[in-house]
């Protein structure tokens, strides 16, 4: 078996799908693994690294696809690169199947077998193979940092010469993986912290971690998996209106709300961007779908009405070192599990596999 590990092509994309330790647990498994050169670069894993591990590193693609039985990556590739994976060579990533269905039809023309790896179910036996959480963790660090660094004022409360500074206050929007480790980060730092997800059943985590839980009367949004589930509209907006002020009384607001396959939710509207303390922060972890809050412009950092709004995407690659060894241990973990008598598998009775292969044999097994 041989796994080709290419340098991504995303632009702004820092993150690699293999680290030096789990080529070693591939290779350990039974896993030829070649890398193709600088693909590590960018979280600083460089090419000696890899060569120690036991990869073979190239410089060519074509010499890294050639008789590749398994394509490992962190982002979709680039059309024009289709052509070099060999035909029924299984394609592993992040692959948003929902924004690119060209893609998924080139695929299977191509006769590539994809697995999309933001489709992987909650359940117990897939939990390290998670990207999504062991991402929205870092991410939702990186989010506190940011707006930290945004904010015109300090975190944490300090007693002075000059007197009391009082500590700043952070709402966070939405208390999954990313809003948890929000939260976390925002009270290390010293900030008063409270939450609000429409999943009451947070509201213990929430308050383990020293946050206060936003109580809003709305109906329970749980959805499959543990995920919140799309709301109504009537819904959506009693909730925009009950938070209303709460988002005018913090002075960073992280917004992390999101539903799989499906685009962000509004949570923050224009009118509560104005109502907000000149100086304030959002940082919308939501981007990636559209983002949380309707003054942000996925990809950028602007300033609205003084306010300014962090709206980043894939903020995980701005921590690409622990952003690559979390993403390919869990890359590694699923590889390795489909691995058996030194033969990768494809048995779409499997509830991971049947859940995560949306191509296979040069049918489509995803219709968005």
């Amino acid at each position: 078996m041989k796994a080709a590990i290419p340098k991504e092509t995303a632009e702004g994309e820092t993150r690699v799908a293999a680290v030096p330790d789990t080529v070693a647990k591939l290779r350990a498994g039974g896993i030829e693994v070649w890398v193709q050169a600088g693909a590590g670069q960018g979280a600083h894993f460089s090419d000696e690294l890899y060569r120690q591990a036991g990869a073979t590193v190239t410089y060519e693609l074509g010499d890294l696809y050639a008789n590749a039985d398994i394509v490992l990556r962190v982002q979709p590739p680039a059309e024009g690169e289709l052509g070099a994976l060999p035909p029924g060579s299984v394609l592993i990533c992040m692959l948003q199947a929902h924004l690119h269905p060209q893609l998924l039809e080139s695929l299977a023309t191509a006769d590539i077998t994809a697995f999309a790896l933001e489709r992987l179910p909650r359940i117990s036996r897939a939990q390290p193979m998670d990207v999504l959480s062991s991402q929205a963790s870092i991410a939702g660090y990186k989010a506190a940092l940011l707006g930290a660094d945004h904010l015109d004022k300090i975190l944490p409360m300090q007693m002075t010469a000059a007197g009391t500074l009082a500590p700043a206050r952070a709402l966070i929007l939405g208390a999954g993986v990313a809003g948890l480790q929000a939260i976390a980060t925002a009270r290390r730092l010293g900030a008063v912290v409270e939450a609000f997800d429409v999943r009451s059943a947070v509201r213990e985590e929430v308050q383990s971690l020293g946050a206060k839980f936003i109580n809003v009367e709305v109906e329970a949004a749980e959805g499959a998996g543990g995920y919140a589930r799309e709301q109504s509209k009537e819904q959506l907006q009693r909730q925009q209106d009950l938070l209303t002020e709460r988002v005018a009384a913090a002075d960073i607001v992280i917004s992390t709300a999101s539903i799989p396959g499906r685009s962000a939710p509004t949570l923050i509207t224009t009118d509560m961007v104005t109502a907000m303390r000149k100086g304030s922060v959002i940082v919308d972890v939501a981007a990636d779908t559209g983002g949380n809050c309707e003054c942000s412009v996925p990809g950028e950092v602007i300033t609205f009405d003084d306010v300014v709004i962090v709206a980043i995407k894939d903020l995980a690659r701005l921590v690409p070192h622990h952003a690559s060894l979390t993403y390919s241990r869990n890359l590694s973990n699923l590889v390795l599990s489909l691995m058996h008598e030194g033969e990768f598998t494809i048995d779409l009775d499997d509830e991971v596999v049947d859940a995560i292969c949306v191509t296979h044999k040069g049918e489509l097994r995803y219709g968005g």
